[in-house]
C-alpha cells in the first residue's frame, strides 16, 4: 500500500515544475495524477475516472460498516448466547467483537484519511490538484521536499492508495 500525497497548486505551471523536479527525485511520472475542474489540463498527466471519483474513500466506508455490522452481529449473538448459557458461543462471539474492535482500532489509527471531498471547494476555484503516490518510506522525503522548495504549494494531506486496483 502507498502513500498518497495531495498538493495544492494555483495554475497548472506551478504544478508542472513540480511534476519535472519529482522526476529529479526518482517519482515516476505515472505515480503523478492531477485533477483540475473548469481548467483544461495540457501537460500535466490526468487522473484516473476511479481516482476522480475517490473509489479509496468508497472502499474505506465499505469495510468501516461491514466491520461495524459484524460486531453488532456479534454482540447481539454474545447476548443471546448468553441467556442461553453457551459456553462455545459466548467465547466465538466475544473473540469475533474483540478481533472486530482491534481491526477497527489499526484501520483508524494507522491508516491515513485524506480525501477529494476536502479540496471541493479549492478545485471549485480554478486550483490543481497534485496527487503523488511513493512508497511509505519516502512520504515524508517528497512531502519536505514539496513544502521547502515550492512555497506556493499547499499540502493537503497524506492519504492511501493501492495500486494494483488503480485507486
Amino acid at each position: 500500500m502507498s502513500r498518497r500525497l495531495f498538493f495544492l497548486f494555483p495554475d497548472e505551471v506551478h504544478a508542472q515544475s513540480v511534476v519535472d523536479e519529482l522526476a529529479y527525485r526518482r517519482v515516476p511520472k505515472r505515480r503523478i495524477y492531477a485533477i483540475a475542474r473548469g481548467v483544461q489540463l495540457k501537460t500535466l498527466p490526468e487522473a484516473t475516472e476511479r481516482q476522480k471519483r475517490d473509489t479509496t474513500f468508497r472502499v474505506e466506508n465499505f469495510l468501516w460498516k461491514a466491520n461495524l455490522v459484524v460486531f453488532v452481529l456479534a454482540l447481539l449473538a454474545f447476548v443471546a448466547t448468553l441467556v442461553m448459557g453457551n459456553l462455545f458461543g459466548i467465547v466465538v462471539s466475544a473473540s469475533i467483537m474483540l478481533l472486530t474492535f482491534f481491526a477497527g482500532e489499526q484501520f483508524v489509527v494507522h491508516v491515513p484519511d485524506v480525501h477529494l471531498t476536502e479540496f471541493t471547494d479549492a478545485l471549485g476555484h480554478g486550483e490543481v490538484l497534485l496527487m503523488v503516490d511513493v512508497p511509505r518510506s519516502r512520504a515524508l522525503e517528497i512531502d519536505y521536499f514539496v513544502r521547502h522548495s515550492h512555497p506556493e504549494a499547499v499540502t493537503g494531506g497524506v492519504g492511501w492508495s493501492v495500486d494494483a486496483f488503480g485507486m
